[in-house]
Formats: C-alpha cells, structure tokens, sequence
C-alpha cells in the first residue's frame, strides 16, 4: 500500500507543469526628494511560457510594505488603487510604469543612486524573482519644462 502511493506521488511530480518563465527586464526604483517616504518601482515582465502566470506579492528589505497597484481615472481625476495581482500573458509581457501598473514601496528609510535596492516579486505558481533595481531620478515631463522657461 505503502510502495502504491509513493510511485503515484513520484509519477505526480515527473508530471507537474514546468514554472513559467518570467524574466523583469528594465526595471528601477523612481528617486524621491529627501524625507518622501514612499515611491515606486517600475519594469517589464516578460513571459516565455505557455500559460499566463500572475504577478501576487513584492516585497523588499528597504520597504515596510510593497503593494501592487494601477491608476485610475475617475470622474477626471487620476487615482491610485491596489489590485489584488498583474497578469502577464502566455508568451507576452506587462509593462509596469508611471501613469499605470506600478510597484508601490512605503516608508523607504534612505535611497540612493549609488546604492541598487533589493526587491523580490512572488508569482501565483510559488516561483520568486529575486531582483536589485536601480535607483533613478524622476524624469522631468514635457510640461514641466516648458514652465522652466
């Protein structure tokens, strides 16, 4: 009876899906002004499997909590809301950015240019990225230089 179940588990294992292959290319943490105790991280999550997998959890050392999140507009009005996961589609990609999906990381301590921040991404299938983005000022908008004049 023993010996039956074993070889069913072994069989079980040899024959479980493969873990999606998802790689976060381009990414980096936005640089904040001094004493701004949240900020972003942004980034591209390519997928070479045959399956969707969904993005779930981030987290880092440097944070006291990372949410995923995406902007809204409502009523006119651009907002930000925590979603529960990001998708990346089967043999696709999902870009996070400003403006859209995007990592949310609070209560940094101090960021750095000098110094990559650690942050792991968790995905539905168990499978973690461990990742150290850099860390890089916010590029001005078209707007705002126009204003500088």
């Amino acid at each position: 009876m023993f010996k039956r179940a074993f070889y069913s588990l072994l069989l079980l294992g040899m024959t479980a899906p493969a873990l999606a292959k998802v790689e976060a290319v381009d990414g980096y943490v936005r640089l904040l002004p001094p004493g701004t105790p949240n900020t972003a991280a942004f980034m591209v999550l390519k997928n070479d499997a045959d399956q969707a997998v969904k993005l779930v959890a981030a987290s880092s050392p440097a944070a006291s909590r990372a949410e995923l999140h995406t902007h809204l507009h409502e009523n006119g009005v651009m907002k930000m809301r925590q979603v529960e996961s990001i998708e990346i589609p089967a043999k696709g990609e999902v870009v996070l950015k400003p403006g859209s999906l995007h990592i949310m990381l609070f209560e940094i301590g101090t960021l750095s240019e000098q110094t990559p921040m650690p942050l792991t991404l968790t995905l539905d299938d168990g499978q973690q990225l461990a990742l150290s983005l850099p860390v890089k000022p916010i590029e001005p908008m078209g707007e705002m230089q126009h204003m500088k004049h």
